[in-house]
């Protein structure tokens, strides 16, 4: 028996080691109680959710080189105090009595369905989906279920190369392609490997996504505010911070919709060389652009300088949870590495189905209904503020499935949320909601992707009633 013995328990989203020195505390005769309270303290400080199964003792007693009767007792222990329970043909699970210190359950981050930036889930091709999940099962030789290319299956790696290409003007070799289970994934990995390169800290667009900068601080990053005006991200702000990387969406700024100027674009790409500095791409929804085509995406422009990332979230549904990093040599390897310690790979059905989407050019055609389905919302949400908010204005360029909603004069935070509130069906959140440092002009972020034009009409009515 030697120190490094340990065993892992699954069932928590990170697994939970238990190294063999970690239970002889109470010395190596009562290897018994060293158990027991390593598991005590692993369900008390939630590591050990309730619900979790723990395994078999004799599993758990192989693993750790001890005898059975050492995890039998613990578990005996612990089912005397409550922690566990022996349910007859479950085996042994924690309880539900003491998942955290004190006896009281961990908050947990509630789930807020009114995200402005959703799509028209209604809408998704289901029928062009299953056939191409369909050719994806015939088309799939069985040594190729196994667990896969951390970077993704080769066939996606093609088709999003040849689709980005096509689409975004993004140079993409397919040995820097990784395949991420959406952009939340690629922000971690891309926080991650920044971090591992030796680049602490990051700038953050002000307003901007609260998700996008809570992943990037999970990664290891420390974020730094950057302002965003009508222009976008403020290079020169940037600048005078000594950062060496920032996270930007120059496509169509979120929230604010604004379309990163010319100048700003070559401002920020030569800051980039200057300080070998790393730029995130955020390309959310550049498909969806109602005025003029997209600008291409920053990446095309500086590959070695660009991590692009983006995702089907916008133009199919998050639910698919399929996005991607292409990413610049120096980084390429490092975020192979880190994707295949986060999850291995991601599914290979759901991979080969996009791939076949990209490949029949079913979302090429899906995003062109689309479009115009969008267009024809956000025509509706001006002709709406139009009529029932006078003096108010819809700032930000035609484009994605959100808009903000400016009033010509000061609006108190509390009327702001009231109007948010207002019961319409309308997805609405103050812009303040999106800030960090800077105090941004009072408005609200209003998604229009996800309703037809009849709510947008009773929304923003319902809105106009709750305003001051």
């Amino acid at each position: 028996m030697t120190e490094s013995t340990a065993a892992t328990i699954d069932g928590t989203n990170s697994g939970l080691r238990l190294e063999l020195g970690d239970i002889r505390e109470h010395g190596a005769r009562d290897l018994a109680g060293g158990l027991a309270e390593a598991l005590r303290r692993a369900v008390r400080g939630g590591r050990l959710p309730a619900g979790t199964r723990l395994p078999a003792s004799r599993s758990l007693a192989a693993d750790l080189e001890v005898s059975r009767g050492v995890v039998v007792r613990a578990y005996e222990q612990l089912v005397a105090e409550g922690y566990l329970h022996a349910h007859t043909g479950r085996g042994t699970v924690v309880s539900e009595v003491h998942t955290a210190a004190g006896g009281t359950p961990p908050p947990v981050r509630p789930f807020e369905p009114g995200n402005p930036g959703v799509p028209a889930l209604g809408s998704f091709p289901r029928a062009e989906w299953l056939r191409a999940l369909e050719t994806a099962m015939r088309s799939l030789p069985d040594a190729e279920l196994g667990y896969g290319d951390p970077r993704g299956h080769p066939r996606l790696r093609r088709a999003l190369a040849a689709y980005l290409g096509r689409t975004r003007a993004v140079v993409a070799p397919l040995d820097r392609i990784v395949v991420t289970g959406g952009y939340a994934q690629a922000a971690r990995l891309a926080a991650e490997a920044l971090v591992r390169h030796g680049v602490p800290g990051v700038g953050v667009e002000d307003p901007g996504s609260v998700g996008v900068v809570e992943t990037l601080r999970v990664g290891g990053l420390t974020t730094t505010p950057i302002p965003v005006d009508e222009h976008g991200i403020d290079v020169a702000a940037l600048a005078a911070t000594g950062l060496r990387a920032v996270s930007v969406t120059p496509a169509h700024q979120f929230p604010t919709g604004a379309v990163l100027a010319p100048a700003r674009r070559t401002a920020l790409l030569e800051w980039a060389a200057e300080r070998d500095a790393m730029v995130i791409e955020d390309d959310y929804d550049a498909e969806y652009r109602y005025d003029r085509s997209p600008v291409g995406a920053l990446q095309g422009l500086a590959p070695d300088r660009v991590l692009y990332g983006g995702s089907i979230s916008k133009t199919l549904a998050p639910g698919l949870r399929l996005g991607w990093l292409v990413a610049p040599a120096r980084l390429a390897t490092t975020l192979t590495e880190l994707k295949h310690s986060a999850d291995i790979a991601e599914p290979v059905l759901d991979q080969v189905a996009l791939a076949v989407f990209l490949e029949t050019g079913a979302l090429d055609r899906h995003i062109r209904r689309m479009a115009a389905r969008y267009a024809a919302r956000r025509r509706a949400l001006l002709t709406a503020v139009d009529r029932h908010l006078p003096g108010w204005s819809v700032t930000g360029v035609a484009a994605g499935l959100h808009a903000v909603l400016v009033p010509a004069r000061p609006v108190p935070s509390d009327a702001l949320e009231a109007m948010a509130h207002a019961p319409g069906g309308l997805a609405a959140i103050p812009l303040a909601a999106y800030a960090q440092a800077v105090r941004p002009r009072p408005g609200l972020v209003v998604g229009y992707g996800a309703v037809t034009t009849d709510r947008i009409e009773r929304g923003i009515a319902a809105m106009a009633a709750a305003a001051p």
